[in-house]
């Protein structure tokens, strides 16, 4: 029975107005379209599927030192999927769909475990489910040189760090660890970093006097934090995620971090996308024990030891710009135990190692060097910031 309200001098029916009438048969059709394709699509992933375990079991009878994770094998297919992709969809959103499919199956073959600088609710973690997919098992760390350790020990296959942002420059203990590490760089993510104002369910907003975040982000936030919190103590932490986990108990605190860490510790947004640069981007490296052999679209990243003397960084850079290879990236340490008045640059420049002119371009620098150790040769990243 349907009943009639008196509103005013008007009767106004109870029956809800965004009911569905009866669908056409255009509708229908296309409806039953969409189902049909979406078994299609379901066989097909399953058979894909089958051929991950298939390529498992060929591999391990033919192979003692089985490698499963091929980053070169993954770049490959993402852009050949980019290259294809004529629409609706992006070539990016298509490529993102494939990763998670490709992982998926990939943890048929062998479950990888990914270290990642912590606790979960990182950036770091972030960038990494970008990069391998959610089939992953995640080992989060407290400090970026256990990261290293963790990998170099075989206790996880790669690892996930920060090494450079778009606002502040260089993570220095990155490239620190690096100095003194034998693994090699296997991949590059970049990520968009929006970052957040967060609350927990016992702060007393009007009576907030510390902030907590890591170093970076509180750096990335000091103008805003300049005019909205300016007498609030700002608290470096190891990552904002430990920052997200520490205000749930502080009723005068707030805390800087990202979507994922105020999703995962049920945090409110007092204010949101507060980082200074709105394109404020973070690029994060894969490291790993084997070398990546070259894709056709790569970097390659080097440490060269120099002695404090005239016109030696112009003798190291010469030969590159004399073969038309493009530098992406210069930063300089101090040498620290390597010698005093020595200097580390960490180099970044486009193409492979194995490339015939960036073999020669490397061979003159150890002539003018104290030393040069390749990192490793990468491929450019595939998936877009985001």
């Amino acid at each position: 029975m349907r009943f009639l309200y008196a509103k005013g001098n008007s009767a106004v029916s109870d029956k809800p107005s965004n009911i569905e009438t009866q669908p056409s048969q255009d509708l229908l059709a296309l409806r039953n379209k969409i189902d049909n394709l979406d078994i299609q699509i379901q066989q097909l992933i399953t058979e894909r599927a089958q051929c991950a375990v298939d390529v498992a079991h060929c591999k391990k009878s033919t192979d003692k030192d089985v490698v499963f994770y091929r980053p070169e094998r993954e770049v490959e297919v993402l852009r050949r999927v980019k290259e294809r992709q004529k629409g609706p969809l992006s070539a990016e959103e298509m490529a993102r769909i494939f990763r998670e499919i490709m992982s998926s199956c990939l943890a048929l073959e062998e479950p990888m475990k990914i270290a990642f600088l912590g606790p979960e609710g990182t950036f770091t973690q972030a960038a990494a489910l970008k990069h391998f997919g959610h089939a992953v098992t995640g080992v989060s760390l407290a400090t970026i040189d256990e990261v290293f350790r963790e990998v170099e020990a075989g206790a996880a296959h790669y690892g996930v760090v920060p090494v450079e942002n778009s606002t502040e420059g260089m993570v220095n203990h990155t490239l620190d660890c690096f100095m003194n590490s034998s693994l090699f760089i296997c991949g590059e993510v970049e990520l968009r970093i929006h970052h957040h104002l967060l609350v927990s369910e016992v702060s007393r907003i009007d009576s907030i006097g510390r902030i907590y975040s890591h170093q970076q982000s509180l750096a990335q936030c000091r103008q805003w934090l300049d005019r909205h919190w300016p007498k609030a103590e700002r608290i470096a932490v190891n990552s904002n995620a430990e920052a997200a986990k520490r205000i749930r108990g502080e009723w005068h605190s707030a805390a800087i971090a990202g979507d994922m860490a105020a999703e995962l510790y049920d945090l409110k947004k007092l204010a949101s996308n507060i980082e200074d640069n709105p394109d404020n981007t973070t690029r994060f490296l894969i490291v790993g024990k084997r070398p990546v052999p070259a894709t056709g679209e790569d970097k390659t990243s080097i440490i060269v030891l120099m002695s404090n003397a005239p016109g030696a960084l112009f003798r190291l850079l010469e030969p590159f710009y004399q073969k038309g290879i493009s530098l992406t990236r210069i930063e300089t340490r101090p040498g620290g135990s390597m010698g005093k008045w020595t200097y580390v640059f960490f180099i970044d420049f486009e193409g492979h190692q194995d490339d015939p002119m960036i073999k020669e371009a490397l061979a003159h620098a150890a002539k003018v060097a104290l030393e040069v150790r390749p990192l490793g040769s990468y491929p450019k990243s595939v998936l877009g910031v985001g």
